[in-house]
């Protein structure tokens, strides 16, 4: 999951106004002015905005960077679902096609058979989440625009495309959930198109489902499950974007549900399988666990941001989310209710995040510590 913002406004928010007329605003965007037209999600006392464009994307506004603000009363409406495909078709390179399904805009320009096979893994992945959490209790809502999914047939078109948001790891990163765009991009990781045109034809779903049968296909195909997850819990109201969602948590749940069956033609169905190679990396990494590591996890996101922690820090948020499904699942519901009523760029110190967990798991951290690390080595 990736968010593009660089800048954070004010922690001091005010929620936007009632009636969400159109707005238009035009800014200083890098070394240019840039208009666009939508509605304030959230101002901070500064002048500062959360910016949302019918596309539903959202932008943060410094203070310093708004040049002009004006106000009709239109009311704002989101795209509909033919808008919204004519808009991604004019932003992306000649060559793009859109492919609709329930709940998805696939746009593409691999081939049309892989972009039906992404379409029918994340419709599978959409039922299974929406009604594992429905079983649980938290009723999901369904997403205001259909989810974005943008696969590049090569990794130069994909680079080019992402590189400004991912910068050099454009060229190391197949697939990401963005925050800010609510867009999922992904490189076409069988290479059916490039295989197709050699013979004049399209890739089809023979040829994919024998790429996607080989073992080193499992981590790729995780990846796809994975982001895909972040975007359809950011967009149906297990977590807010832009909100104060500890990163264990929306990594551990991601982590959860990503793990890929090969034997199935469709790559993906089931949830809360062992994940593998988590799990072997977790039990690598309690021999160097520090005693306040929970507490760590829960109140610092630090150690997923950095390269020489961050295996460690998803391992243990697949672990413990593991954990909690298993051992505490009621509480945990308790404490995503919580987590999903958070508001958009207000963030949380350490020790609410700490006081939060312990209101929805108890006041003994060392104790829950103990049982989850007994219980993650009886795994196998």
């Amino acid at each position: 999951m990736r968010c593009s913002m660089a800048l954070i406004l004010s922690s001091c928010l005010v929620a936007a106004g009632p009636g969400f007329a159109v707005e238009r605003v035009v800014f200083r965007h890098h070394d240019h002015q840039r208009q666009l037209q939508g509605r304030v999600v959230v101002e901070a006392q500064d002048g500062g905005l959360l910016f949302q464009t019918p596309d539903d994307a959202l932008w943060a506004i410094e203070p310093d960077q708004l040049v002009r603000r004006t106000r009709d009363d239109a009311p704002f409406r989101l795209y509909s679902r033919d808008k919204l495909s004519q808009k991604l078709l004019a932003e992306l390179p000649d060559g793009f096609d859109v492919l609709a399904t329930a709940h998805y805009l696939i746009c593409y320009n691999t081939s049309r058979e892989y972009a039906q096979w992404c379409g029918s893994l994340f419709e599978r992945l959409y039922l299974a989440f929406t009604n594992y959490w429905g079983r649980r209790g938290f009723h999901l809502s369904e997403p205001a625009l259909p989810l974005v999914a943008i696969v590049f047939a090569d990794q130069a078109s994909y680079s080019r495309h992402t590189r400004p948001e991912l910068g050099e790891l454009a060229n190391s990163i197949p697939g990401y959930y963005s925050l800010t765009t609510n867009r999922m991009t992904m490189l076409d990781l069988t290479g059916t198109s490039r295989a197709g045109r050699a013979r004049g034809r399209s890739g089809g779903q023979a040829q994919i489902n024998r790429i996607l049968a080989q073992p080193e296909a499992e981590r790729t195909v995780a990846t796809i499950i994975h982001e895909a997850t972040h975007q359809i819990a950011f967009n149906c109201g297990l977590h807010t974007r832009l909100s104060d969602c500890p990163m264990w948590f929306s990594e551990g749940i991601a982590l959860y549900f990503e793990t890929p069956d090969l034997t199935s033609a469709k790559g993906w169905k089931s949830i809360g399988a062992i994940n593998r190679v988590h799990l072997a990396q977790f039990q690598d990494y309690l021999h160097r666990r520090s005693p306040d590591a929970l507490a760590v996890l829960i109140t610092d996101d630090k150690r997923f941001r950095d390269p020489n922690t961050s295996r460690d820090a998803y391992c243990e948020a697949w672990a413990l989310t593991y954990y909690l499904m298993s051992r505490r699942s009621k509480e945990y519901v308790t404490y995503l209710r919580g987590l999903a009523r958070k508001k958009p760029l207000v963030w949380d110190d350490a020790a609410t995040r700490l006081a939060e967990f312990k209101q929805a798991f108890g006041e003994d951290l060392a104790r829950l510590d103990s049982d989850f690390v007994k219980f993650m080595t009886t795994l196998r």
